[in-house]
């Protein structure tokens, strides 16, 4: 985030112009290649030449009462980040959506950075705005930066960043205290790592994202990457995150609004399968928690497979704080089965908890994880539970398949987004909202971002969640990379 922020809309005239043009073609539905009906929401405007275009990757959503915003990276760079933040905001629980490109960043929209990544989202009721948190790449000074950018009308018009971390850095996030009896209403907190050992840093805001505190480590020193804080209806902010030795998730918290922040736990190992078709993909965590502070982090693991031979989704849950159990399987499918799944994107209906906790997961997957990069079906699906993951509907293909190739390439493989999210309305549908690709015209590429048109139904089921289990013996884990932008 950055300097102090001042409240302006969109700081050029071929912005606006460009989120007016394509605003009018929003909110036709259109045909998905899966069961369910899709309505596009974004589209990369942008023709720098350093960028892949037409593609938009690595979205998160949050929603709070009927507004839904997202935040997404438009027009990839191979190298790392994109020419700019894209958003879409819908106030209406889904209904509609705007869409626009944040101002002050990039050089694209008038800001001093040469790229952009790592979009984040959160709201902050107590001072009414919401926050993008982001990471602006080579300055001229050469930082890579966390930043943040506001908007105090409901996420429709948003101001130039405010500066909230600087020097070589990585892989932000960000949440707020919205409980209005914590005693720590209103602390808004960011979490991202120094590249240089994946050392974790956390920053308090008391402001609304104005101004940030110093940079705090945790008493054990934690180092890792992908920390997605939570925070509890008592205050207490949980931070599960990959932990850097690259096999084990694990968990720090402060109970003090960020004023210290205490040692790390373990919440599970990690068993890992490298996905085929070099695509971009590691097993970094979605968090998300109930009403009643059950805290849920899912990711990819391979433990319920014979020779960890393909990845399941699993997850674990925490009602303590610093204890958590063992993960279960969500049985989107047999462990017999072909199917390899990735990439989680985990939502949490945040009015309901325990055995009536509503949970909405959607996920990449392959339906035949024995594939090559010209062979593999890039494939998402969405799964849901009403009793707090005890069981689960059967799982609905949402689109697809994508060849691999439709995906603009990275240094680190062709990428969807290292993380995707999803936002459950109190007793309502699910929104996730998705990269999904269609063939290329020549050189340009096809990847808007989409939402399942009026959401999807978080229905249950009969599919028991399958026991929890140790990692699998002799499984290799791939190393953290010292950045994933």
């Amino acid at each position: 985030m950055r300097p102090l922020l001042r409240t302006v809309r969109a700081r050029s005239a071929p912005p606006v112009l460009i989120s007016a043009v394509v605003g009018a073609l929003l909110f036709t539905p259109t045909a998905a290649y899966g069961n369910v009906a899709l309505t596009q929401v974004s589209n990369d405007p942008y023709t720098d030449a350093q960028a892949q275009h037409q593609t938009e990757v690595e979205p998160d959503t949050f929603r709070f009462g009927n507004t839904i915003v997202s935040a997404f990276q438009v027009g990839r760079v191979f190298g790392g980040g994109s020419s700019n933040i894209g958003w879409a905001t819908s106030t209406n629980g889904g209904a509609t959506w705007t869409r626009g490109f944040l101002p002050g960043i990039t050089r694209n929209a008038g800001g001093p950075y040469g790229q952009v990544s790592d979009p984040a989202v959160a709201f902050d009721a107590r001072h009414n705005v919401w926050l993008i948190s982001s990471l602006g790449l080579n300055n001229a000074s050469g930082q890579v930066n966390v930043l943040t950018s506001r908007s105090t009308n409901g996420g429709l018009t948003w101001g130039n960043p405010i500066t909230t971390a600087t020097g070589s850095l990585d892989k932000n996030w960000i949440v707020c205290d919205n409980t209005a009896t914590s005693a720590f209403y209103g602390n808004c907190y960011t979490q991202y790592d120094i590249t240089s050992g994946n050392q974790i840093r956390m920053r308090r805001s008391t402001n609304g994202g104005l101004n940030w505190g110093p940079a705090l480590a945790s008493s054990s020193g934690a180092t890792g990457l992908g920390g997605q804080p939570l925070v509890r209806p008592n205050g207490t902010v949980l931070v599960p995150y990959r932990a850097t030795n690259a096999s084990q998730i694990r968990s720090f918290r402060s109970i003090d609004g960020g004023a210290s922040w205490r040692a790390t736990v373990l919440v599970s190992s990690i068993s890992h399968h490298t996905v085929a078709g070099s695509l971009r993909e590691s097993p970094l965590p979605s968090a998300e928690i109930d009403s009643a502070g059950t805290a849920y982090v899912a990711w990819a693991d391979c433990r319920f497979r014979s020779g960890c031979a393909r990845n399941d989704i699993v997850v674990s849950e925490s009602t303590s704080e610093t204890t958590w159990a063992a993960p279960y399987r969500v049985p989107i499918d047999a462990t017999s089965s072909s199917v390899e799944h990735f990439v989680p994107g985990l939502g949490v209906d945040s009015s309901r908890s325990g055995g009536s906790a509503r949970l909405g997961l959607t996920y990449y997957f392959y339906p035949n994880s024995t594939c090559t990069a010209a062979t593999c079906q890039l494939t998402v699906g969405f799964i849901s539970s009403t009793n707090g993951g005890t069981s689960w509907s059967a799982p609905t293909q949402v689109a697809g398949p994508m060849t691999l190739s439709w995906l603009p390439n990275t240094s680190q493989g062709r990428m969807f987004g290292d993380y995707i999210s999803t936002s459950v309305l109190p007793g309502g549908n699910a929104y996730p909202v998705i990269p999904v690709a269609s063939a290329p015209t020549g050189t340009t590429f096809h990847v808007p971002m989409d939402v399942p048109t009026g959401g999807l139904a978080i229905t249950g089921g009969a599919r028991a969640a399958s026991g929890a289990l140790t990692s699998a013996p002799g499984n290799a884990v791939p190393a953290v990379p010292l950045t994933a932008r």
